[in-house]
């Protein structure tokens, strides 16, 4: 089997603009990937060895595809992805020198992990031959498999497809999901680094089992109960028995599921009115900050300094509990950038990327 001599590919991370919180219900999500990336580069070896050097994070990895791949740690996700591709099939028949370096914000929000596993498998599938590695969504579904199924761990797949597709995506995650590009060209988009470090886990767990308690709650008191479609007034009236911690949670998940909703309507025109835009975004940061309590007193301050700088609007990005936020700022990214790193951010001004892609 013929191997290729070297191999760099390109993964994106993400910002999610509307439906935070809810692709692992089955609802909606509007998300859009960013041009900050993981990168990886390999050269082929004469033997079976895959040599990883990590020096963002200081670390080697050494491992021999002729033996079984065993996990060092929980979310060892270079190992599950080899993994992943070889039980699928995929022959690989040699190894590579491997360096993997990012400039994306780790364990903030903006899928280091899922670019990580996107990028891996991506390369892993050239490394093999497979036409599969041009197949941007089976990449992502392998990837997902890696990063999230591997581990047993919660969480869906949006930051998958948008970091394998690229774009500005409107993905429906109820299944069998399915991905629908957005016509629009959207600029103006200021990321801000916290540099508060999140605990997405227990953030995401904690999140997704009270707002399925809740769920299962109105099931049992609504005929045909659909989060996805039975109307708010309704839920909102039922909602009003469940105990305070399991009702503000899921009544935030119904308004942003709302807020989506109009957000699509208005994104799928592919001309739309910026200061809505910013309108819709800072209600949703609104319920995620006062309904499921992801925001912190850091990140709110950067959104209010950037709002204060000229930015439409803004919101936390990510599982929440630290991380990042964005800013919707058309014509005043650099305030808006300067605003954010006077209040102690790290300020990112950001375009959105077309996705994963071999470059060499």
């Amino acid at each position: 089997m013929f191997a290729e001599s070297e191999i760099e590919v390109v993964a994106p991370g993400r910002i999610c603009l509307f439906g935070e919180h809810q692709d692992f219900l089955g609802l909606r999500v509007i998300s859009c990937a960013i041009d900050l990336h993981i990168r990886i580069y390999g050269r082929r070896r004469s033997d079976n060895l895959f040599v990883i050097n990590m020096p963002d994070i200081g670390e080697v990895d050494v491992i021999d595809i002729t033996h079984p791949i065993v996990y060092r740690r929980q979310r060892d996700y270079i190992r599950s992805c080899l993994n992943v591709v070889l039980k699928e099939g995929y022959e690989l028949p040699c190894g590579y020198d491997v360096e993997v370096r990012g400039n994306i914000p780790i364990n903030a929000g903006t899928s280091s992990s899922s670019a990580l596993v996107i990028a891996w498998t991506k390369f892993l599938l050239i490394a093999s031959g497979s036409h599969d590695a041009d197949d941007t969504v089976k990449v992502a579904k392998l990837a997902h498999r890696a990063e999230v199924i591997e581990f047993k761990e919660p969480g869906g797949m949006m930051d998958h497809y948008t970091s394998s597709l690229g774009g500005t995506l409107h993905i429906d995650c109820k299944e069998p999901i399915s991905v629908e590009r957005l016509p629009v060209k959207l600029t103006g988009l200021v990321l801000g680094d916290s540099l508060e470090r999140k605990q997405t886990l227990d953030i995401l767990r904690s999140s997704k089992e009270d707002v399925l308690y809740g769920i299962r709650q109105l099931s049992q008191w609504i005929d045909g109960f659909d989060l996805r479609t039975t109307p708010t007034e309704v839920i909102l009236q039922y909602a009003r028995k469940l105990e305070e911690r399991f009702r503000r949670k899921v009544v935030a998940n119904v308004y942003n599921r709302d807020i989506c909703l109009r957000a699509l309507e208005m994104l799928r025109e592919g001309e739309f009115d910026e200061w809505e835009l910013g309108r819709l975004l800072l209600e949703h940061q609104a319920h995620l900050r006062d309904g499921l309590g992801v925001s912190t007193r850091k990140i709110d301050a950067m959104i209010d300094a950037a709002i204060s700088a000229g930015a439409l609007g803004g919101k936390i990005n990510g599982s929440g509990g630290g991380g990042c936020m964005f800013a919707y700022a058309p014509g005043r990214e650099k305030e808006v950038a300067e605003a954010i790193e006077s209040v102690g951010g790290r300020a990112y001004i950001v375009k959105v990327d077309p996705g994963a892609r071999r470059i060499l």
